[in-house]
């Protein structure tokens, strides 16, 4: 193994390259410590000393930090430690690390996510938006079926009427017409729509 080319990340971190291919980022103190240069031999056992004393445990650390500071998805946490500049391999094996004690769990992301959303979005919204945080279908759907009722899109509908202030009461056929459209772009269906707007103030 050689050593191809060692590129500056900052004043005090440098990505190193071996055999052409980008390895991992190392301090310029580590880089020290393992007489690590440009252009010279890499002993194939201390790369793998590296990669498994070092950079492993710095990602795990790194991945415990981020669950720690939020609850992400798997998918969001791949991504901030992509953008670590940690490899695939590492990442993977990062990820396994923490889903080995519970720390991230998309099914229970998605549970807590519809439950905090979905008095105030469609479940269209949701779905759509989990989806797009890296949430498999399979457990958005299970989420749903734990966390949502019958009920639960005309109670968003309510919240939604409530917050824009709209007096149904007073509302002329134009105004009650804009609310459907904006209602329904947002993901409801008409017959809950119909359903809150026709007894609102029966139910407020």
């Amino acid at each position: 193994m050689q050593v191809t080319k060692i590129e500056p990340v900052t004043k005090s971190k440098y990505k190193v390259f071996v055999d052409e291919q980008f390895a991992f980022v190392l301090y310029k103190g580590e880089l020290s410590r393992y007489h690590i240069r440009a252009e010279e031999e890499l002993e194939e056992s201390l790369f793998y000393k590296i990669k498994n004393e070092v950079i492993l445990k710095r990602a795990k650390l790194r991945a415990m930090h981020l669950l720690n500071d939020m609850d992400r998805t798997e998918s969001a946490l791949r991504t901030k430690l992509k953008l670590g500049l940690y490899t695939e391999d590492i990442i993977d094996q990062a990820v396994q690390y923490v889903k080995s004690f519970g720390y991230i769990d998309d099914y229970r992301y998605a549970v807590h996510f519809i439950d905090i959303k979905k008095d105030s979005k469609s479940r269209r919204e949701i779905y759509a938006a989990l989806v797009q945080k890296g949430v498999a279908s399979e457990s958005i759907d299970l989420a749903f079926e734990e966390t949502y009722d019958t009920g639960g899109e005309q109670q968003a509908i309510r919240e939604i009427i409530r917050k824009r202030r709209v007096d149904l009461s007073a509302a002329d056929e134009g105004e009650i017409r804009k609310l459907y459209g904006y209602l329904a772009r947002k993901g409801f269906k008409y017959d809950d729509i119909r359903q809150v707007v026709q007894y609102y103030n029966e139910n407020a």
